[in-house]
């Protein structure tokens, strides 16, 4: 038997990643009974979370935080309301599809804290917990358009997560340096280790590493997972 590790690169503001985190997912969920895996003796265990930050300069959240929709239109479109609106239209077409009710309101943060949870999560409760973790914050970022590392946020997240609710305020709540200095060595890891955008999910074969970049279909991830099957024998 072979156990490939998934390394899922992410962003928690990144609508990408969100859609990534979907469609992975529903490939995992099909790949569990195609046999063209099952008949090759391996086990996909659940992706190890890495943490990435495509905007690191931005403030920490304060309570207040930047305006979403006026940073998007005016940092990626030169302030044009036009082309806005049609990346509106695009997100919420790709999200329809993967059953996400995008919404670009709300304030844009730093997500160090965000990131920082989350690895401590995973260290403490392993990956599985740490994805429902991202899970959460997703959708309270992108659907319920909450601040995305606010400790009200954060301890919601924790709490969907299957976290009760003391825990889930002293993971982020306590906000231990070392593991703060952990999330920012990891951040620059992934930097040195080539990660320049994301999402970036890497499937380790027993022969090669298969990685996809950017928000792939799920016919795409799946057949990343059947290929890494098959040369794994």
């Amino acid at each position: 038997m072979y156990e490939s590790q998934i390394t899922f690169t992410l962003d928690t503001i990144c609508p990408w990643t969100y859609l990534a985190k979907r469609r992975l997912d529903a490939a995992l969920a099909q790949a569990r009974s195609l046999p063209e895996i099952t008949s090759h003796d391996i086990i996909f265990k659940p992706p190890l979370i890495r943490p990435y930050q495509l905007y690191p300069d931005f403030p920490a959240d304060d309570g207040g935080g930047t305006d979403k929709y006026a940073w998007y239109r005016d940092t990626k479109y030169d302030g044009s309301e036009e082309r806005m609106q049609t990346y509106a239209r695009l997100m919420a077409s790709y999200g329809a599809e993967a059953g996400i009710n995008f919404s670009l309101r709300g304030v844009i943060s730093n997500t160090l804290e965000a990131h920082r949870v989350i690895q401590q999560v995973q260290e403490e409760r392993g990956p599985e917990a740490a994805g429902r973790v991202v899970d959460a914050l997703y959708r309270a970022y992108f659907e319920e358009e909450k601040a995305p590392a606010s400790v009200e946020t954060l301890v919601a997240a924790c709490q969907e997560a299957g976290i009760g609710r003391d825990e889930a305020e002293r993971l982020v709540s306590e906000r231990r340096e070392d593991a703060l200095r952990e999330t920012k060595r990891m951040v620059l890891e992934q930097k040195m280790d080539g990660v320049d955008s994301v999402p970036s999910i890497r499937i380790e074969g027993r022969r090669r590493d298969i990685t996809l970049v950017g928000a792939k279909s799920v016919e795409e991830y799946v057949k990343a997972l059947v290929t890494v099957a098959k040369e794994s024998r």
